[in-house]
């Protein structure tokens, strides 16, 4: 694609891009396994530093790592860089984000590096009223009045949804965000899930609603799937040094985590990052082994093999654990990405000519209670030139449709973009879904979360290097875990944390 052939690469490989990752996920025959052989010993590099996955921590941590003198080779298994972040080309000649796309205030790190690579941003669309759909009832709503963007259920359900928000600020103020399961409270915190708390405090149904439709937008999970103390900290992370994290920030658009998009796509940030490293940046190149050799390591990928005093691992941890390690991973890393599973999460985008919501008032943000897609934004271009509706598919509503074709995700989507924006919804000129849970290097997203017991029990080999193998990646952040700044903000870190090691 277009926007790939910025990044330089070699005939050699570019061929090993368009064939690794399938031999890779169906096993090598005979024959294959010796061609590979033959092509990893004939693509050999070497190296200070080896960085696996070529995402916004792998290619933050390998620029650092070179603008500090350091030699780098970047492995990423897939034809393109961005990981988690990926522009769709649309059939009208323009794109739109397959994952994720916003930035907000506090995510300091992903605006600033934006900047240095003359990425704009613009506001999200939210001129107009929101939509509530709830019941089979369409209700539009302001969002500039007393509720701001709450969706306007029973005034019992709103009392009741604004204590909880409040005791859940108050409670994620005692998280530290470097080490949260050494709270107080953190031991009582991990031991139950979301959902148990929310069933005692959550008490009137629609604030229990408000709850399970924020949990999953931000998620990808269902409250019965996370630990309490995950979600308190993941709430105290949408902050940074000097701004307390809040609840409202992350399902906030205007001044909230979806406050902006980039100009050109998400994508545009990786694309750019990764053109700076040049050939450093290896693609098609799935790891498959990192082996202790001598005072070096080996890592091993298709159709290429890094030597390498140093190796950053920048993969979700789930995957991370599906790398051959020789001597292996100490028992307790090895427990926690066993048991950080990724959210379950895909982006359904409706393409039409105009933006025709607009001229009805609205600005195509929609909660809803019901559906496969149960919040949905606004994705045109900042120039209103075509509309886009995306919505968001998470959590059991994923998993349900996880098997479907793309026609019966396409007639159920846009079956609910006509229930809540009219029968003009029926009919878009193009239709793009990104499934993340089937995407075979993510395997889902945006995050992998923390169920009961997991950080209280194994917490603190999140970031642990072992031996020359250090941790980067989002899941490894302080601040905005989950987000494209916390995958900036971790590759950063680790890069600090390699060159004082080397």
């Amino acid at each position: 694609m277009a926007r790939e052939r910025q990044l330089p690469r070699s005939p050699r490989l570019s061929r090993r891009s368009l064939l690794g990752g399938a031999a890779g996920a169906a096993g090598l025959s005979a024959t294959a396994a010796t061609a590979a052989s033959a092509a990893s010993a004939a693509a050999t590099r070497t190296a200070d530093v080896c960085v696996v996955g070529g995402g916004l921590a792998g290619l933050t941590a390998a620029r650092d790592l070179v603008a500090g003198g350091r030699s780098v080779v970047v492995l990423e298994a897939r034809d393109r860089v961005g990981g988690r972040v990926v522009n769709l080309k649309l059939a009208n000649g323009g794109v739109t984000e397959g994952g994720g796309e916003f930035i907000g205030p506090t995510q300091d790190r992903l605006r600033a590096l934006a900047d240095s690579l003359g990425v704009a941003t613009f506001p999200t669309y939210n001129a107009g009223k929101n939509l509530l759909y709830k019941d089979g009832k369409r209700t539009p709503y302001a969002t500039d009045g007393i509720l701001g963007s709450v969706p306007p259920v029973d005034a019992a359900g709103l009392a009741n949804a604004a204590i909880v928000q409040s005791q859940l600020d108050g409670m994620a103020k005692q998280v530290p965000v470097d080490a949260p399961w050494t709270a107080a409270k953190a031991a009582e915190w991990d031991r139950q899930t979301f959902e148990s708390w929310l069933n005692a405090h959550a008490v009137v149904p629609s604030a229990k609603f408000l709850l399970d439709v924020a949990c999953t937008s931000i998620f990808s999970a269902q409250p019965r799937e996370l630990s309490l103390l995950y979600v308190l900290y993941y709430i105290a992370a949408a902050g940074n040094e000097s701004t307390a994290g809040t609840l409202e920030r992350l399902t906030d658009t205007a001044n909230g985590a979806q406050d902006s998009r980039f100009v050109g796509g998400s994508q545009q940030v990786p694309i750019k990052l990764a053109a700076t490293l040049g050939d450093r940046v290896v693609l098609g190149a799935p790891v498959r082994s990192v082996v202790r050799s001598g005072g070096a390591y080996l890592v091993t990928a298709d159709g290429i093999t890094v030597t390498a005093s140093r190796v950053v691992v920048a993969v979700p941890p789930p995957l991370a654990a599906r790398i051959s390690y020789d001597p292996l991973l100490p028992a307790t890393r090895d427990q926690l990405c066993q048991r950080l599973p990724m959210g379950s999460v895909g982006k359904a985008i409706a393409v039409y000519d105009t933006p025709f919501w607009r001229a009805d008032g609205l600005n195509g943000q929609a909660v809803s209670d019901t559906g496969v897609v149960r919040s949905t934004f606004d994705n045109s271009p900042l120039d209103g030139s075509y509309g886009a509706l995306m919505g968001f598919i998470e959590g059991d509503e994923m998993r349900a449709y996880d098997a479907a074709s793309t026609d019966d995700i396409r007639a159920a989507v846009l079956k609910d973009y006509a229930n809540y924006f009219g029968d003009r919804a029926k009919s878009p000129t193009h239709f793009v879904v990104q499934r993340w849970d089937n995407e075979g290097f993510s395997r889902g997203g945006p995050v992998a979360y923390a169920p009961p017991g997991v950080l209280t029990g194994y917490g603190d080999a999140l970031r642990e290097p072992v031996g020359g193998i250090h941790w980067a990646g989002t899941e490894t952040s302080t601040y905005w875990n989950g987000y494209m700044d916390g995958a900036v903000r971790s590759g950063e870190r680790v890069a600090k944390e390699v060159l004082a090691a080397l």
